[in-house]
């Protein structure tokens, strides 16, 4: 068994694959060999990036751990560390359930777990990443934590408030991600429309996109969740006039109602939500609208509920997730309400929702037939490549299928005649 070989196995979201990627490259700086996502028996060390957000993700993270245990406890690996949002919350409680792992750390704790592991911190790395996934695109996260109280979420309790990242150092980082072959960079933060005001006392998300577009390499510029409160309206124009920003707009709304927003403690309400939705729409033709909503947060009276239902079916957002609400320890919602919705409600709830946007979806979908699409290519799998448009991001939204017979390559983008649909997927062939 090679104790200088480390498997690192992420769990969670995006920005938990970004903070595995700068540790994966000071590692292999520091002498390991360095995998990602591997199986059991893959490695002498494992460290497992855990998420710690709602309890499906709770129970994967727990889950994931118990198999490497028992696979430490057959001889396959030496060494089990555990780091990341579930351990950051529940450290104490881990270190007593699973005393197996050899050590528990948080997150922001990188330092800590390269010393553990015998390596200094290269300073000058620490915009280098090695990129796990594909490696014609990649996230870039612009800042970590949040300053927002909504009342159902963890994430200001585990990651801390606000902090961007200067725009110096963003550029720096997606000049080397340029470099090293990306062609699509996806902007995450848990509130893109925050960015910069604690750094530069403004908003702005705009000026680091305007030195990003500078750089030639990206032909698809990504935004995730962008906060509909105070939204920056300086990124509308921005959005319009550059063809290499998507017209992909992701603002998470969670709900519509004036009683369940105030509930959520959201900084917008339903009249102002609209607005913003609507100005989105009136000046940025073309775009698609993305957004998530929670079904059965507490107070969720079934009235509130089919005022959402009627939303949704109205406004027709091009692209949509929901959530059963999750009870989480520490948050508002959980010291303050009952949850008094029941589990099977909540279920039924997010399920007629996404009934109404699959048949969105349809719709929207036998309208791209006949029509050509900008497509990257992602990956082979089995008797299609699977692709996308810059209306849909990587592992959230439906693909392009495009059979391999085109002999086609992962990592390029191609025009693609959209043929055939189904509710949540298209199928093309290349224009020759």
């Amino acid at each position: 068994m090679n104790s200088k070989k480390i498997n690192i196995v992420t769990l969670g979201c995006s920005k938990n694959v970004v903070d595995s990627e700068k540790l994966l490259k000071q590692l292999y700086a520091g002498g390991y060999e360095v995998i990602h996502n591997a199986n059991e028996n893959m490695a002498g060390t494992v460290i497992i990036n855990t998420c710690g957000f709602i309890n499906d993700a709770k129970e994967e993270s727990v889950d994931t751990i118990l198999r490497f245990v028992k696979a430490q406890k057959s001889g396959k690996i030496c060494n089990l560390y555990v780091m990341g949002c579930l351990s950051e919350r529940y450290a104490d409680a881990l270190k007593h359930e699973i005393p197996e792992v050899k050590k528990y750390f948080g997150v922001s704790n990188m330092n800590d777990i390269l010393a553990e592991l015998g390596v200094n911190v290269r300073k000058d790395l620490l915009t280098d990443r090695t990129i796990s996934g594909p490696g014609h695109y990649a996230y870039l996260k612009i800042s970590e934590g949040c300053n927002r109280t909504c009342a159902f979420c963890a994430i200001p309790a585990i990651r801390g408030k606000y902090i961007s990242r200067s725009i110096e150092d963003l550029v720096k980082e997606a000049s080397k991600l340029a470099a090293i072959g990306v062609k699509e960079i996806i902007l995450i933060a848990q509130d893109l429309s925050y960015y910069g005001l604690d750094l530069y006392k403004k908003q702005a998300l705009a000026d680091l996109i305007k030195e990003l577009l500078k750089i030639s390499a990206f032909e698809w510029i990504r935004m995730h969740y962008l906060y509909p409160a105070n939204f920056p309206m300086d990124l509308i124009p921005l959005i319009r006039d550059n063809p290499r920003i998507c017209r992909y707009i992701d603002v998470p709304i969670q709900h519509i109602t004036d009683n369940m927003l105030g509930l959520m403690k959201r900084s917008h309400n339903r009249k102002e939500t609209i607005a913003i939705l609507n100005t989105l729409r009136d000046n940025i033709p073309g775009a698609f609208l993305r957004t998530t909503l929670i079904a059965g947060h507490p107070g969720e009276s079934e009235e509130d509920f089919i005022e959402m239902k009627n939303f949704i079916a109205e406004f027709r957002f091009e692209r949509l997730g929901v959530f059963a609400y999750s009870h989480e320890e520490d948050t508002f919602s959980y010291i303050q309400y009952e949850d008094d919705v029941p589990d099977d409600v909540k279920v039924s709830r997010v399920d007629e929702l996404m009934e109404i946007q699959q048949n969105i979806s349809a719709q929207m979908n036998e309208y791209a037939v006949g029509k050509i699409f900008k497509v990257i290519i992602d990956r082979r799998e089995g008797e299609y490549f699977i692709g996308r448009t810059e209306f849909d991001s990587p592992e959230v939204d439906q693909e392009v299928l495009i059979p391999t017979e085109f002999n086609l390559k992962p990592g390029n983008f191609h025009d693609i005649l959209i043929t055939k649909s189904t509710e949540f997927d298209l199928y093309g062939k290349p224009v020759i």
